[in-house]
């Protein structure tokens, strides 16, 4: 469901003199998740404005650098630093509850000249997955489960972070885990986050606190993919916010604390038909479908090589390690948390499929589009699942990359991937990632100076 169902442009801009807004964030999710984008007056805010921003915004990495000399990226990438089209979806508009006076923000797609969707830009990635659905008849159901970690602000990157002072006055240093009194510690920042989500409209559900010293959970209401990617984008950008004006940290990092569990973004996703609404992975005697154990043996052959996509970083691979809530292979079981795809136990119309690889740190539009995108194929190609794992998975040998370069191998290698998601699209996207491992690279890491230095 989009933040405002069936808005308009017309319904956009009523709705914006009813709040008496004065500025607008005119914003567009980069590669990483980022929000870019511009600031204008209220009144200069027209859909016929055609807003521009450099293509080049969505083609550089984390640390703002462009891959250079790269023979893909340079085809995908205009090399005279052209314009891209903005216009504003008028379903994503909502209020900026931080600011001082009444400010809107929207998310924008990006077009071409030629009036043609930015093909390499991440909400049009998604939409080409769902348009593949749309024409099987099919609509993809999703509920994303995001984790993260509060921490005492940290500003010098060369110290290890730490667990916030919470309203006691002290910080976690033994696990708390689905413990009330631990989320009571933050009652005034989630409260704030909780009156920051309803003024926007993101129908959030549970919070819970997750294994780490500081780590947390919400869940968002089950609904259309788009939406539900909108929503997260927006909630990332929120809960930091939230967080600064408490005197902390809010990070997605995939592993942000040594010693501590890393962060994950679960995904249950089910299938319905569009005209009837009924769950596909379910025949109607109860059971399970054929459709349904296609779709995760495509989950299961193709996620290694969409690694990268949803562990995008060096750091995201830190997460993926045995015994630490995170899945190091791509089995699959009925209510098996040791797995890379849990079934939860379920009705009939709630069958679903969680992924448990994805990270937190993953851009939410990519993260879904990929999810959807493996599954898809696994239906069409009639791929069968391996046998349903019964006990426990983390024994196992790894069956997923266990670093970046590997994983990007991977990815440029899947044809399939690149004719679902856009061959300029991984162009673009490999490249960058290239280029953030091989800055990476350049950095020495504490624990090289501590047992290298001296021992060698």
């Amino acid at each position: 469901m989009a933040i405002r169902e069936n808005f308009t442009y017309t319904d956009m801009d009523l709705w914006l003199n009813e709040k008496r807004v004065t500025e607008i964030e005119c914003l567009v999710p980069d590669l990483t998740g980022v929000a870019r984008g511009k600031i204008l007056p209220r009144a200069k805010f027209t859909q016929d404005r055609g807003m521009r921003i450099p293509e080049a915004v969505l083609g550089m990495t984390v640390t703002g650098n462009y891959p250079v000399n790269d023979g893909p990226y340079d085809r995908a990438i205009s090399a005279t630093d052209r314009d891209m089209i903005l216009k504003a979806d008028p379903t994503t508009i909502t209020m900026v509850p931080w600011a001082a006076d009444p400010t809107g923000q929207v998310i924008h797609d990006c077009y071409f000249a030629d009036g043609k969707l930015v093909d390499f830009a991440p909400r049009t990635v998604l939409r080409r997955v769902l348009k593949l659905y749309e024409d099987k008849g099919w609509k993809p159901v999703v509920a994303p489960e995001l984790e993260f970690y509060l921490t005492a602000k940290n500003i010098d990157p060369d110290l290890p972070l730490k667990a916030p002072i919470g309203r006691s006055g002290r910080a976690e240093t033994s696990r708390q885990v689905y413990s009330i009194d631990a989320v009571n510690e933050f009652d005034p920042l989630f409260e704030d986050i909780y009156d920051y989500c309803e003024m926007m409209n993101l129908d959030v559900d549970t919070l819970i606190h997750e294994i780490g010293a500081g780590q947390m959970e919400i869940n968002f209401l089950h609904g259309d993919p788009l939406g539900l990617a909108d929503k997260v984008f927006y909630f990332k950008r929120t809960l930091r916010e939230a967080a600064l004006k408490h005197d902390m940290y809010a990070t997605f990092m995939a592993k942000p604390m040594a010693g501590e569990p890393g962060s994950a973004m679960h995904v249950h996703q089910s299938v319905v038909d569009a005209k009837t609404g009924w769950n596909i992975f379910s025949n109607e005697d109860g059971s399970s479908s054929q459709l349904f154990k296609h779709y995760i043996g495509g989950l299961q052959r193709y996620m290694p090589s969409a690694m990268a996509i949803v562990a995008p970083y060096v750091n995201s691979y830190r997460r993926i390690v045995r015994h630490t809530a995170a899945p190091i292979n791509i089995q699959w079981g009925l209510d098996n948390r040791t797995v890379g795809f849990r079934v939860p136990e379920s009705g009939v119309q709630d069958r679903r499929v969680e992924n448990r690889i994805i990270g937190a740190d993953a851009n939410p539009y990519l993260a879904l589009a990929v999810t959807l995108a493996c599954g898809y194929l696994g239906m069409t190609e009639q791929l069968e699942p391996t046998a349903m794992m019964g006990g426990s998975a983390y024994d196992m040998p790894f069956e997923l990359p266990q670093g970046l370069p590997e994983a990007l191998a991977l990815l440029r290698g899947e044809d399939k991937l690149r004719t679902v998601l856009g061959e300029r699209f991984i162009d673009v996207y490999a490249a960058i990632k290239d280029l953030e491992h091989q800055e990476f690279m350049t950095v020495i890491s504490p624990w090289e100076r501590e047992h290298l230095l001296l021992h060698v």
